[in-house]
């Protein structure tokens, strides 16, 4: 395992969610338990507003750098606490197909790390990917509890 391309990846799809942030925190701990590394996935969602062409440019270029901010402000907390190997990915689409889609073109991917969220829906990736698609994508979901402490979380990683 000496080399990047065999270490072992965890796909962590971020938001300004906490719950993704746990996530974040688990595939981080646990990539360094096992010598392996993460990406994470910031997704922009394609706005309702078409009116004007300019505007929706905008709105998605905000959006967007929103989610980098997002992003790089968790990986920045995760890397100093892990030293763990990151490459932060910005895609636009719909989430659910942007997600299957990276996962289908990255063999070196061994998971998909997930926060649910801790109360309510648990989010519509959580749902798609644990319900209607579960056992499509060619990895394991690992779902996350979005309350679960930095204690917990050490145990289990």
């Amino acid at each position: 395992m000496g080399d990047g391309k065999a270490k072992r990846t965890y796909l962590v799809v971020v938001d300004d969610s906490a719950e993704a942030r746990v996530a974040l925190r688990f595939a981080a701990r646990r990539a360094a338990k096992t010598n392996g590394r993460i990406e994470v996935l910031g997704i922009v969602e394609p706005q309702d507003f078409v009116q004007f062409g300019g505007v929706e440019k905008a709105m998605a270029e905000e959006q967007r750098l929103r989610i980098e901010g997002v992003v790089s402000s968790a990986i920045g907390e995760m890397l100093d606490e892990s030293g763990v190997e990151a490459n932060i990915i910005v895609q636009p689409g719909e989430a659910t197909k942007a997600v299957r889609d990276y996962v289908g073109e990255r063999p070196e991917i061994a998971a998909l790390v997930l926060g649910a969220a801790p109360s309510g829906s648990p989010g519509p990736l959580v749902a798609n990917f644990c319900g209607t698609d579960a056992g499509k994508l060619p990895c394991p979901v690992m779902l996350i509890p979005g309350s679960m402490s930095d204690e917990r979380l050490e145990q289990l990683s």
